[in-house]
């Protein structure tokens, strides 16, 4: 046992003295980050307080993606007052690789009981959505989604554009492959059964996360469904309004390698 994963089962056991000691079902909070400075507190002191209130145990795993601002010592000071783990990249390697190394660094400490969460890093997902997420995997899901299609979801401060590209790819990929439960195959604020990621990675390989750019969020969906896993979406309310600076995706390479990525997997390669 590694000295992170001792760490973490000693503060997820639970003792009381009319059982035998027991270790709870924990979360494993997967951050890419890249140059979030001004989005990275507000979000980590979000989920501090939804974890803490929900009395959850938790973990959260930040990757540091070659930042050039303070992303990087923000999340160190934020380890020495809350369960996190800061891995960096020495450079900017983009968002496929740091998701892989998010969630391979997730897949290796998580017990197969646990539930891996991924959010973006910029303030726009709401941690308060993790205990529903987490609610579902524990009644018999696999995957939850925080869904943009779902009754009671909101968006606020997305461009039309950006809506209408999103409506558009969610309706060639329900239409290419089609997945029960699953109406939003691009939003990246997924919790997954972690014992589904390892089966996954065992299965794949170094393949499993394969992906690049913002493509990455689609491909690791189309290879989870090839197993038997029951899917599940809640309603998201998504506050890009909150998120500080620009958009980090470049629309025009990010169509060009998801038509790809569709093309390649419709013809199974």
């Amino acid at each position: 046992m590694s000295a992170n994963q001792a760490e973490f089962e000693t503060c997820c056991a639970v003792s009381d003295h009319r059982v035998p000691s027991r270790r709870r079902q924990c979360y494993w909070i997967a951050l890419p980050a890249y140059n979030e400075e001004l989005c990275l507190p507000p979000l980590l002191d979000r989920i501090a307080e939804a974890m803490t209130e929900a009395d959850l145990p938790y973990k959260v795993i930040v990757v540091n993606d070659g930042s050039a601002d303070a992303t990087a010592r923000i999340a160190a000071e934020y380890s020495l007052v809350m369960p996190l783990v800061l891995e960096n990249h020495p450079i900017n390697m983009g968002l496929g690789a740091t998701m892989r190394d998010c969630l391979t660094k997730a897949i290796e400490l998580a017990n197969p009981q646990d539930i891996i969460v991924t959010m973006d890093a910029d303030n726009s997902h709401n941690p308060e959505s993790i205990w529903p997420m987490g609610r579902l995997i524990r009644e018999g899901s696999d995957v939850v989604i925080a869904s943009r299609y779902q009754t009671g979801s909101r968006v606020r401060g997305v461009p039309a554009y950006r809506r209408l590209l999103s409506f558009a790819g969610r309706l060639f990929f329900r239409a290419l492959f089609p997945i029960r439960g699953v109406r939003d195959y691009t939003c990246g604020f997924r919790a997954y059964r972690a014992q589904a990621l390892q089966t996954a990675w065992k299965s794949y390989g170094d393949a499993m996360f394969d992906q690049e750019g913002f493509q990455c969020i689609v491909d690791i969906l189309l290879k989870l469904r090839r197993f038997d896993l029951v899917f599940a979406e809640v309603p998201m309310i998504l506050r890009y309004d909150l998120k500080k600076g620009g958009s980090k995706m470049k629309v025009a390479h990010t169509i060009k390698s998801t038509l790809l990525l569709m093309f390649r997997r419709r013809f199974g390669s």
